[in-house]
């Protein structure tokens, strides 16, 4: 891969068609990646091509292009070039340059979120099956994914009532003596006591994974004749047992909504647009069964086409999730072959893309993309709202334009323990989850309950990587107001904070607790100014309420997150080389990280896998410590 930038001529005008022009003569028909640049360095658009010159000669004609295209042509300032082997590469180098520098004239996917799935480990006599986000490190067979954390959870739920497996962990399960409450509602079949055999809760497992598999209609079969069968012997309460499993079983399936009968594995991807708005409906079907459906609202690059926003979505989709092995589309992508070939050379195997116009599949993609209209019709609806709201945000607190990017801070600690900040951000869009920030505090010299210094020591860890990564502002990730919560003096001491940063023209609001901590009386601070309130039923009220509600919210679960951990937290935690199987080894053979830390080395090689040399690093780790 070859980097080739710099001004073709040096009398060349400084944006255009003739800038364009001056770069063809450095080029050849190499396939690879193009930029566009504007005059003050920002990226304007990301491209990819089969021959580099011959499309790049494309943007230096004055005519045949599109309004977008001819506003971006316009803007260009400069070039840069990067040579790849094939055009398969190309296409992912382009879409992995769209996502980290967000050129204004792309298409970019901007919630590009992980999702979820079910997990039914290995690494047990008695296997548990819950829910897995992230990489495939645990020993398990993985089904998935599913659209939500919910569609998850639901699945799960009813499945415990169907195959009663457990859900616990191999500690609780190893630590327990009686049956838990799960065991008595019918929801597990008490294998930590010895209330089923291993072979009775391996076919219980057997039966779990074929269901995730798709083959529900034999479970249920089986599940019926055994229940006739009991019902024959007069075993009512077993009969009733088996019922209330089949119940759950249909109401599963029920819950999916969709279960395609010929299409087994596949994502259904349709687009909807309204001008320069889309909403891309993402179905997931494994197992000839539906595992929920996710919405998405790319920014379609000042008004890019179908096939070129579905083409940058599939792409950007994909570029960190396996794809499956066929993909359903409501529009044919902008480069079709080419991305089935990229997509199948990362899957390694044969990943399939095709738009139906007949039959079952063109059914599915008909109703993904009815969804996708309802969606983003509700969408255009609320962002309308939020436009409103943020104008009358601008109006109420003389701002010089309503604000794109809102950044609300909190902090939340017990006398001072397990101190953390949190940080939640708003704009035109709503909340934008994928940017909220928490903040473990360090500092070791801060008094307990110090709020003045946390919110110092956030704000400063959060400014100085801004000025680090972006000193100039270029990007969409400076803040336009800054809503703390406090009064006066809060107030006057971030504006100090923001000084000593050197950071200037970002608004600052304070919202202050109204007389006996009254919502809807609250007091709004600024600095140099006295502080006001609004009236009780103005929607700017509630709107800055929810803000102040929302980084409370996230601050105090991110609170009770990192006690929880520290609760659970023994000294063996911090041992070189001892992992979860261990510490559990060996708090049940000494009955305490104490007792441990004062054993023996040849006490603890009692254990089962500590060696000798291990031994020997515990040992040493507790008196050096």
């Amino acid at each position: 891969m070859n980097d080739n930038s710099g001004q073709g001529k040096s009398d060349a005008p400084t944006l255009g068609h003739s800038v364009v022009q001056s770069y063809l003569r450095l080029l050849d028909n190499s396939p690879g990646v193009y930029r566009m640049l504007n005059a003050q360095g920002k990226v304007l658009y990301v491209g990819k091509a089969r021959a580099l010159k011959k499309r790049v000669s494309s943007y230096a004609k004055p005519t045949g292009h599109t309004a977008r295209i001819m506003r971006m042509i316009s803007q260009t300032a400069s070039m840069m070039f990067l040579t790849t082997r094939t055009e398969s590469e190309a296409l992912l180098l382009e879409q992995n340059l769209i996502k980290q520098l967000k050129p204004h004239f792309n298409v970019l996917l901007r919630d590009d979120k992980s999702f979820p799935n079910i997990v039914v480990t290995k690494d047990h006599d008695f296997p548990l099956i819950k829910k897995h986000r992230g990489a495939k490190k645990e020993k398990g067979a993985y089904y998935g994914p599913f659209a939500s954390a919910g569609a998850v959870n639901r699945t799960l739920n009813q499945l415990q009532r169907v195959f009663l497996l457990r859900n616990c962990t191999n500690a609780t399960f190893d630590a327990r003596t009686r049956p838990c409450l799960l065991y008595q509602i019918k929801r597990c079949a008490g294998p930590c006591v010895g209330k089923i055999s291993a072979d009775d809760y391996a076919a219980l497992v057997d039966d779990a994974e074929s269901f995730l598999s798709g083959k529900s209609t034999r479970i249920q079969a089986a599940l019926a004749t055994d229940m006739a069968a009991a019902s024959d012997a007069m075993e009512f309460e077993r009969a009733a047992i088996l019922r209330d499993r089949i119940r759950a079983l249909t109401q599963v399936q029920q819950s999916q909504g969709i279960n395609p009968r010929g299409v087994a594995e596949a994502d259904i991807i349709a687009l909807h647009m309204e001008g320069t708005q889309a909403c891309v409906q993402v179905f997931f079907i494994r197992a000839n069964q539906n595992w929920g459906n996710s919405d998405f609202y790319p920014r379609t690059g000042a008004g890019a086409g179908a096939g070129e926003v579905l083409q940058a979505f599939v792409g950007q989709f994909y570029a960190k999730k396996e794809p499956p092995r066929l993909l359903l589309l409501s529009d044919p992508l902008d480069d079709q072959e080419l991305m089935q070939e990229a997509l199948s050379d990362k899957a390694g195997r044969k990943v399939e893309i095709t738009v139906p116009l007949r039959g079952e599949k063109n059914e599915l993609v008909t109703g993904a993309q009815r969804n996708a209209r309802e969606s983003l019709g509700r969408k255009m609806a609320e962002t309308a709202t939020q436009t409103k709201l943020l104008k009358g945000l601008a109006e109420a607190f003389d701002l010089a334009a309503p604000p794109a990017r809102i950044e609300v801070y909190d902090n939340s600690h017990i006398q001072g323990a397990h101190a953390v900040g949190a940080m939640i951000v708003a704009g035109p869009d709503g909340y934008m989850k994928s940017q909220y920030r928490k903040f473990n505090i360090k500092g070791e010299n801060l008094t307990p309950g110090d709020d003045f210094g946390m919110m110092k020591e956030v704000l400063t860890r959060r400014f100085k990587r801004l000025l680090k990564e972006d000193p100039e502002r270029k990007g969409d990730t400076w803040p336009d107001l800054l809503l703390v919560d406090g009064g006066a003096g809060q107030v006057s001491a971030v504006a100090g904070i923001m000084a000593e940063l050197g950071v200037e023209g970002i608004a600052l609001l304070g919202v202050a607790k109204g007389e006996q901590r009254d919502a809807g009386k609250e007091e709004f601070h600024r600095k140099g100014q006295r502080p006001f309130a609004l009236r009780m039923n103005d929607p700017v009220l509630y709107f800055v309420q929810r803000l102040r509600d929302e980084a409370h919210r996230f601050a105090i679960g991110t609170h009770r997150a990192k006690r929880s951990k520290a609760i659970g937290a023994t000294p063996l935690d911090d041992v070189p080389g001892i992992g979860a199987g261990r510490k559990r080894a060996l708090l049940a053979h000494f009955g305490s990280a104490k007792a441990v830390s004062r054993a023996a080395p040849e006490d603890l090689q009692a254990v089962a896998g500590i060696s000798a040399r291990l031994a020997e690093i515990i040992y040493n780790h507790f008196r050096e410590g």
